[in-house]
């Protein structure tokens, strides 16, 4: 079995210490409604990104993650390290996990990776939450995850 349909069977595993069991269906509704609202609600990331893994696509949302822990730190010292760790993992080209981001963004990161700002991810940031908007998410609305979740008997 794959490591992606190993990741799927633990998210619907049916003991009481599952996601699964802790997501409410109104919550699960909340995220058909706009691609904001998943990202904003308790459970959405999590799930949204269990469904990337099974279209090999979960870089982005890591990135993306990685992105808003990244914007709150405050120690120069520590974001210059995780800005280092973020260029090394995505965005330097072929980076172990590199994103589909355009050259302008990726060269302005360059230009910036010296003496980083918690905004210097800024665009690259937008443009994968871009395509996850476009690409992935209409598919996660039909995909077996969100509609298991979406009619699966209620308490």
């Amino acid at each position: 079995m794959s490591p992606n349909i190993c990741c799927l069977c633990k998210l619907f595993r049916e003991d009481e210490n599952g996601i699964t069991s802790k997501v409410s269906l109104e919550e699960v509704l909340q995220w058909s409604q706009s691609f904001e609202k998943l990202m904003t609600t308790k459970y959405g990331p999590i799930i949204y990104k269990s469904y990337l893994k099974t279209e090999y696509s979960d870089e982005n949302m890591e990135f993306w993650l990685a992105c808003e822990t990244y914007k709150k730190i405050e120690s120069r010292r520590k974001r210059i390290s995780v800005a280092r760790k973020i260029f090394k993992n995505y965005i330097q080209p072929q980076a172990p996990k590199e994103i589909n981001i355009d050259s302008p963004a990726r060269e302005a990161i360059i230009r910036n990776i010296q003496d980083p700002t918690q905004s210097c991810f800024d665009e690259a940031q937008k443009i994968v939450y871009m395509h996850m908007e476009r690409d992935s998410y209409p598919r996660f609305l039909g995909s077996e995850i969100y509609q298991k979740l979406k009619h699966r008997p209620s308490d």
